[in-house]
Order: structure tokens, then sequence, then C-alpha cells
């Protein structure tokens, strides 16, 4: 007890003073192993190496942080809609746990602030903010234990940043979306997927381009080949002007 609060006060004089307690604000408790939490917010293209000339990023805390955030948001649907059936819960967990989402959490908490990256991949956005999240529930989950990270994802993040009623009424499939539009105006849309090196990374990104009628219209960046078209087709979506 006595060590914690000596801690504590060295932080409060040092440098670090503003990210400790922007991690209080936002988790709901002060951080224990405060390393920890550093590691969860360096993506992999600013590695750095320790003693033993092992690479440290948050790779693994993501691995860890992501079969959390599954588990936890599988739960919580599950108890808050006791009437859905599988399906629904299935699709609300999609939309919950997907990268465009995680990656909205990161901005309007600002923890993209502390992400430390030097990748210039149009991937940033999507990829590497959703892996800093995932990351940092690893973190809590490694500091605190399941209940506490348990207690972040559920009350300090889907109840206080997330509108339940709106996604569940919300329909994310883009793609779908665009080709009943084109079939109801009588236009052809076409989309066309190449997948591409990435860089600072050992997997291949894939890219989308959607024309309607032989004219651009959206451009869209992914992991996977869904995900690519999804992005594109949402960015042509938004230059056409509803029915």
């Amino acid at each position: 007890m006595i060590r914690t609060i000596f801690q504590r006060i060295k932080l409060f004089s040092s440098p670090r003073k503003e990210f400790y307690l922007f991690l209080k604000d936002i988790l709901g408790f002060y951080p224990g192993n405060l390393k920890l939490y550093d590691i969860a917010f360096v993506h992999k293209s600013a590695s750095m190496t320790d003693s033993m000339g092992n690479l440290i990023n948050n790779e693994r805390l993501e691995y860890l942080g992501d079969a959390i955030l599954g588990a936890v948001v599988a739960e919580f649907l599950y108890r808050r809609f006791p009437q859905r059936g599988e399906g629904f819960l299935t699709q609300m967990r999609s939309k919950l746990v997907n990268r465009a989402f995680l990656t909205q959490l990161i901005n309007e908490t600002g923890m993209h602030r502390f992400i430390k990256s030097r990748t210039v991949s149009p991937l940033t956005a999507c990829n590497i903010y959703g892996d800093a999240l995932e990351a940092l529930i690893g973190a809590i989950y490694l500091d605190k234990g399941y209940q506490k990270a348990r207690y972040v994802i559920v009350k300090r993040f889907l109840d206080g940043y997330v509108d339940l009623n709106k996604m569940e009424e919300q329909d994310n499939n883009y793609k779908s979306q665009l080709i009943e539009w084109g079939q109801k105006n009588k236009m052809e849309v076409t989309f066309q997927t190449d997948e591409e090196d990435s860089p600072n990374s050992k997997f291949s990104i894939f890219v989308t381009t959607v024309e309607i009628d032989n004219q651009l219209k959206g451009k869209g960046y992914g992991s996977s080949k869904k995900e690519s078209q999804q992005n594109a087709a949402r960015e042509a979506l938004s230059t056409i002007e509803p029915d």
C-alpha cells in the first residue's frame, strides 16, 4: 500500500504524469504496471528492443485483448438482449468489435495521441488504432484481471460511448446497399479488388475501387477483400444523393 502511494507520487512529478492521469480518467482507476500500458500503444512499426534483443510492441497484447474483447462483448449482448436470436447477436457483436468502431472509440477518447507508429500505410486508421485498443484491454487484463477488463469494456466504453438502439438500426453492409441502389436506379456498379504488399508488415493489403457506370466513385483498403470492398462501397455511397 505504502509502496503504491510512493509510486503514484513519483509519477505525478514525472513527465509521465499526463499519460498516467489520462489512463486514470479513461479507465476509472489508477494503472499498476504502467509499462504494460506503454507497450499497448507501441505499433510494430515503432518496435523497441530490450536488452536481450527481443522486439517490444503491442502484438502479443493485441492477441490477448482481442480474445477478451470478443468474450466480454458476447456476454454483454447475451444478457442485454435475452429474447434475441444467435443471428442478431452475431451481427451486433460484429458491429462492436470491427476496426471502424474501435477506431472511432480511440478517437473519441483521445487515446490516439499516445499511439507510437512509423507506418504511413492507408490502413493506419482502422488497423493501428483498433490494434492499440485491443492491446490496451490485454494490458488491463494482465495488470488488474478479467473483472477490471470487463468493467472497462462494458461500463467505460460500451455504456459510455455506444447507443445500442442506434447501432441496432444501422446497416453496415455498404456493398449490399450500393448494389441495391444501382439496381434500383438502373446503373452499373462494379468492384475491382487487388492485393498489394503492405509497408512495414509481412501481410498484404487489399485495395478495392468502385465504379458506377464506368466512373470511379470510391476506393477502399482493408486487411481482407471483404473489408476493402465495404470501405470502397461506403466511400461511393457518400457521393450519391439520397433518393
